[in-house]
């Protein structure tokens, strides 16, 4: 059999050959032309071409290629599609709104909240929010498989066109990006995204898919879902939205701050029109009921404020004590959910801002009153006011603000008088003036009583007793049993100078509130708290205040104390106001020089309550009260601060049991002996009116003094902070100027 040759060229003859001589197989084409053969299998670079078309690619190299980059992006959106997990909710998708309640555990006192959200089922919302919102948002939702691929190919166009931005996402592509993800960016993260939406799509109901995006997505004023919306925009729950409500926040879901009514109403109001023309083109609404729609009438943007007001600080309050624990964090308190129940009675709270309200109406806009009520047998807080408006002054006069104890310090030197072996009877020097180590200290009214008893000293406050008193005991062992009830050792002017006696510290009110309760709970200190018991989300508690108390002081002792500081509220004592309220009241007034503070402390069996007055100047700095009101010559601790406990005590204690005081074993007798309680002979309590102890001491005027001396070169201490911190000890040289004139209203000359 004949074979006919291949025809064969010399590289030389064809034109781009690689070398002389060098030959490549021909074939003809069927025009007669010589074309080199294609090498068997990937003919690339191609054969028998010059060096620069045999780098470029034939049509089928190309169309293979294309075929190829298709079938592996389609492999691998396959491959990411069946290994992709669906990841558990984002925090920010399981953010509950968490809420503090008073002491009912009903009675909603506020919220924390991060992303103030609080869920709400579908079936609960009317049908215009549902509706607004797909007819706004995705007007293929419920048929989709949640992607839009006409949407993602319009947004691609439009991107590289270089105009504004678009994402195509579908509402269940934004319900997978807040839900699950977080905010993504990039090609890849929308990617993702999408995969995620299609099996997401295919595993939840479009009804499940729709309410948790509902309880999602960002309304704007800080509200994250449609009931926290409905409440911030218009004072409503969502359950109350009607159409033109309903519409209105879904035409705000693209730019929720832009677009807010009270940002850009004429935006608002053109995305509104909008949103109801898509309904009625997707047949959820009529046009008659389009056009008699009208425009909802929107509340102003942060009316309401979870720290606006008196609560503000019972909810910083909160905070604080948790966090202080360690055992919650800011994001459990604002992310958890969580059911805090405080201790803080309604009735009491609400008499506690009443009390302080009814002061007169030119008090200073500088006059700052603290205000805390606490269980002495718990440490619970019943109530606490801290100041008039938070967000106005974000500083809480009980738990931060510090004034000079004044007077309010005595029992601490009485107390260590009393552990050191004295007795009540122990008699005193109350002339006036008197000098000390060099210091000259007056009674504020100028009253020389003689020998008087501890128990006339205190009721009356007198200073020169008191500081001789402290002089014998030692001013040591008055900070030690300070610092023993409970006043912190690193309290600002606590020291152990003789006339620390007259109150040089500045204690915080809930500090003197721990102390006095040592008294009243018979020795047994327990801690002042706010927060009763916290449940998580699925009702589990998960903390609980301790109550359990510590004995410090012997019940005798205390039982003495008692004794003698109810002395302190009878008809001529120096807080005879206190005294009014119609049960067994011990107590104590301060008035520190100036006056820069005035105290009351009042305190039954059952409560302890503290209330301080002081006044800040424009640069934080310590002032001196200004009078106001009935009080033209000076403000003192048996005044306003009396008349305040006064008031709120009359409601917090209705309903209570009166309880008296235990009866100490050793008391003053009307001679001023000691009187020791036996078994054949059990003297009777101090003679009381109405359940209040009086006057014990023969020979004594009835007009009360209590008053720190003032030294008249002595100014105010500028701090850095807007509340009075403590200078220097309280004077103790004579004021240059006499005391007060007494008023006919006897709490006029209680200072």
């Amino acid at each position: 059999m004949a074979h006919t040759r291949r025809p064969t060229g010399d590289v030389s003859s064809v034109k781009g050959g690689r070398a002389a001589g060098q030959a490549f197989p021909m074939r003809r084409t069927r025009r007669g032309k010589l074309r080199p053969v294609r090498k068997r299998g990937w003919n690339y670079p191609r054969a028998g071409y010059g060096p620069i078309r045999r780098w470029v690619p034939s049509w089928r190299i190309v169309l293979a290629s294309v075929f190829l980059f298709l079938a592996m992006g389609v492999g691998a959106v396959g491959y990411l599609y069946v290994t992709i997990d669906i990841p558990q909710p984002g925090d920010f998708a399981l953010a509950r709104t968490t809420t503090v309640y008073y002491s009912d555990g009903k009675t909603k006192m506020g919220t924390f909240a991060q992303y103030e959200r609080e869920p709400i089922k579908l079936s609960d919302l009317p049908d215009t929010v549902p509706h607004a919102v797909v007819a706004s948002e995705d007007s293929s939702f419920y048929t989709n498989s949640g992607i839009s691929p006409r949407g993602i190919a319009r947004a691609v166009v439009n991107n590289l066109r270089g105009g504004h931005r678009q994402g195509a996402s579908t509402i269940t592509q934004q319900y997978v990006e807040r839900y699950y993800l977080g905010t993504t960016r990039g090609y890849l993260g929308k990617l993702k995204e999408a995969l995620l939406a299609i099996k997401i799509d295919q595993q939840q109901s479009k009804n499940e898919i729709l309410e948790n995006y509902l309880n999602t997505i960002y309304f704007g004023r800080g509200a994250y879902g449609i009931e926290m919306a409905a409440q911030k925009y218009f004072g409503i729950h969502a359950q109350q939205l009607n159409l033109s409500q309903s519409a209105m926040l879904s035409a705000i879901i693209p730019s929720p701050s832009g677009w807010d009514p009270a940002v850009n109403p004429e935006k608002a109001k053109e995305r509104w029109t909008r949103v109801l023309n898509r309904m009625v083109g997707e047949g959820y609404i009529s046009k008659q009921e389009a056009e008699s729609a009208a425009f909802p009438q929107t509340i102003p943007p942060g009316t309401s404020s979870a720290f606006s007001g008196t609560n503000g600080y019972l909810l910083a309050a909160v905070d604080s004590e948790l966090r202080a624990t360690k055992k919650f964090t800011a994001d459990d308190l604002n992310q958890n959910g969580l059911k805090i129940v405080t201790t803080i009675d309604p009735k009491m709270q609400k008499a506690s801002v009443d009390a302080v309200a009814g002061l007169p109406k030119d008090r200073p806009a500088n006059n700052y009153v603290g205000l805390v009520s606490v269980d002495p047998r718990t440490g619970e807080i019943y109530a606490m006011y801290g100041g008039a408006d938070y967000k106005a002054r974000e500083r809480n006069a009980v738990t931060q603000d510090r004034a000079q104890a004044g007077s309010t310090f005595k029992p601490f030197t009485l107390l260590a008088a009393l552990d050191s072996g004295k007795s009540l009877s122990e008699r005193l020097d109350s002339s006036t003036p008197k000098v000390f180590s060099g210091n000259k200290v007056q009674n504020f009214d100028g009253k020389d009583r003689g020998k008087i008893d501890l128990i006339t000293a205190t009721k009356y406050s007198v200073n020169t007793a008191y500081v001789q008193l402290n002089e014998d005991v030692g001013p040591d062992k008055t900070k030690k049993a300070a610092i023993t009830a409970g006043i912190p050792e690193n309290t600002p002017g606590l020291d152990s100078t003789l006339t620390n006696v007259l109150g040089s510290a500045s204690p915080r009110p809930i500090d003197m509130a721990k102390a006095y309760s040592v008294f009243a709970n018979q020795g047994v200190s327990t801690t002042p708290h706010i927060v009763r018991s916290v449940q998580n989300k699925n009702g589990e508690t998960v903390y609980t205040a301790e109550t359990e108390g510590k004995r410090v002081f012997e019940s005798e002792l205390m039982s003495q104390m008692n004794y003698a500081l109810q002395s302190v509220t009878s008809s001529d004592g120096t807080g005879a106001t206190a005294g009014k309220l119609d049960r067994p009241v011990a107590g104590k007034t301060g008035t520190s020089s100036g006056p820069w503070s005035a105290w009351f402390i009042g305190y039954t069996p059952q409560m302890v309550t503290v209330v301080d007055m002081y006044q800040v100047g424009s640069k934080g700095e310590e002032e001196v009260l200004t009078p106001f009101g009935k009080y033209t010559y000076g403000i003192g601790g048996g005044s306003f601060p009396a008349e305040i406990w006064l008031r709120y005590m009359e409601v917090a204690t209705d309903g209570m049991k009166v309880e008296n005081f235990p009866k100490p074993k050793k008391r003053v007798t009307p001679t001023g002996d000691d009187e020791t309680e036996t078994p054949a002979k059990k003297p009777s309590q101090a003679p009381t009116t109405r359940g209040r102890p009086t006057s014990s001491s023969p020979g004594v005027s009835p007009t009360p003094t209590e008053r720190t001396p003032s030294e008249p070169t002595r100014t105010p201490t500028p701090t850095p902070t807007r509340t009075p911190e403590p200078t220097t000890p309280p004077a103790v040289v004579p004021s240059a100027s006499p005391p007060p004139e007494p008023s006919k209203d006897a709490t006029q000359q209680t200072q």
